[in-house]
C-alpha cells in the first residue's frame, strides 16, 4: 500500500481510483466490508483501490469537548489498512482550515483532481465538508458532473447481513462495549483483539516488591482505555516477539484513591528481563475480572496468584 500525503500532485502512474472516505477508527469488520467492495470495484473497473482518511479524527477539530477517544493511532491504522490491501492511503490532515472547507471543494481538489474517481463507496450514513453538509446524497450529485459513480453501503452486522442500528458494527459500538467491560464483543468486532501501544516507563516498582514484576506502558492520552480490570492478553515487542501476560489496567485502588491516574501494567507470564524504553504492543484478549480494591498487601497477591493463573489457562503458557 503507497501512503500518499503529499494533495498537491497525483501519484505518478495514477490514471483513476475506486475509493472510499472516512476516519476508519479501528478498522472493524465493518470498514473491513467497505473496503472489499472498494477493492472489487476497482478490479471491475481495472482501476487502483484507495481509502481516504485524516491524520486526527475530524471531531477533534470540530468539536474537541466531545470528540471520541480513538481505537487507533495513525500509524496502527495505517498498518492495518495496509492488511486490507488497498492500493493507496491518502492521509489528509485535518485542522481548522480544512474543517471549513465546503464539500464540494473537498470532492474536486481531492477525489477528482487528486485521485481521479471512478467509483466513491461510502456508509450510508456518511457526512463531510463544513458543518457536515455533504452526504451521499450530495456525493452522488457531484458525480454525475464530474463522472464519478457513488455507492451507499448498510451497515453491517458481525455476520456481514443488512444490520439495525443497534446490531450494526461501528466505532461507537466497539467504544461502548469496550468501557462497559464487555471485552468479547469488542474483539469480535474489531475482528482482532484490541491492542493499545506506547513506550515502557518507570513506575513505583511495586509488583516487583510482592512477587509480580510489571511492564508500565504509557498510553497516548488520546486513546480508549477499555473498563478497569484484570485481562489476559500478549505483549509485543519491537523484535516481533510475543509474550503472553496478564495485564492491570486501573487506578490502583488498593494503594490510591480513585482520583489517580489510570495505569496500564503488564505482567510477563514467561519472561524476566529488562523491557524499559522499549515500544511494547498489549493485546486483550480475555477479561478476567474487574478492579477491585483488598484490604492489604497480603489479600492483593492471593489474588494476584489467582488472577495469572486464570491468565495462564486462558493463554495456554505456564507461569514462571
Amino acid at each position: 500500500m503507497q501512503i500518499v500525503r503529499d494533495l498537491t500532485v497525483r501519484p505518478e502512474g495514477l490514471v483513476g481510483t475506486a475509493l472510499t472516505i472516512g476516519a476508519y477508527d479501528g478498522v472493524h469488520l465493518g470498514h473491513r466490508a467497505i473496503l472489499g467492495a472498494v477493492r472489487t470495484r476497482a478490479e471491475e473497473l481495472g482501476v487502483a483501490s484507495a481509502v481516504v482518511t485524516f491524520d486526527r479524527h475530524p471531531a477533534e477539530v470540530v468539536r474537541p469537548e466531545s470528540a471520541p477517544r480513538l481505537l487507533t493511532d495513525l500509524d496502527q491504522k495505517l498498518e492495518l489498512l495496509a492488511t486490507t490491501g488497498v492500493d493507496y492511503a491518502v492521509v489528509i490532515p485535518f485542522d481548522a482550515e480544512r474543517a471549513l472547507e465546503p464539500a464540494d471543494v473537498f470532492v474536486r481538489t481531492i477525489l477528482v483532481d487528486l485521485l481521479g474517481a471512478r467509483s466513491v463507496t461510502v456508509g450510508e450514513d456518511f457526512h463531510f465538508g463544513h458543518r457536515r453538509q455533504g452526504n451521499v446524497e450530495l456525493l452522488a450529485e457531484l458525480g454525475q458532473e464530474l463522472g464519478f459513480e457513488v455507492t451507499g453501503k448498510r451497515l453491517v452486522a458481525l455476520d456481514g447481513s443488512i444490520a439495525r442500528d443497534d446490531a450494526s458494527v461501528s466505532s461507537t459500538a466497539i467504544r461502548r462495549a469496550l468501557v462497559e467491560g464487555r471485552l468479547h464483543d469488542a474483539n469480535a468486532m474489531l475482528g482482532r483483539p484490541y491492542e493499545m501501544r506506547g513506550p515502557v516507563v518507570h513506575g513505583d516498582e511495586r509488583g516487583r516488591t510482592i512477587g509480580f514484576p510489571t511492564a508500565n506502558v504509557a498510553v497516548g492520552a488520546r486513546m480508549l482505555m477499555p473498563s478497569d480490570g484484570i485481562y489476559a492478553g500478549r505483549l509485543g515487542r519491537p523484535d516481533g516477539s510475543w509474550r503472553n501476560a496478564a495485564i492491570y489496567l486501573g487506578h490502583r485502588p488498593t494503594f490510591y484513591s480513585d482520583e489517580a491516574d489510570v495505569v496500564l501494567e503488564v505482567h510477563v507470564l514467561d519472561f524476566d528481563g529488562d523491557l524499559y524504553g522499549e515500544m511494547a504492543r498489549v493485546t486483550f484478549e480475555h477479561r478476567i475480572r474487574g478492579d477491585l480494591r483488598f484490604d492489604g498487601i497480603d489479600a492483593l497477591v492471593a489474588q494476584l496468584r489467582v488472577d495469572c493463573a486464570e491468565a495462564v489457562r486462558l493463554m495456554g503458557t505456564f507461569a514462571p
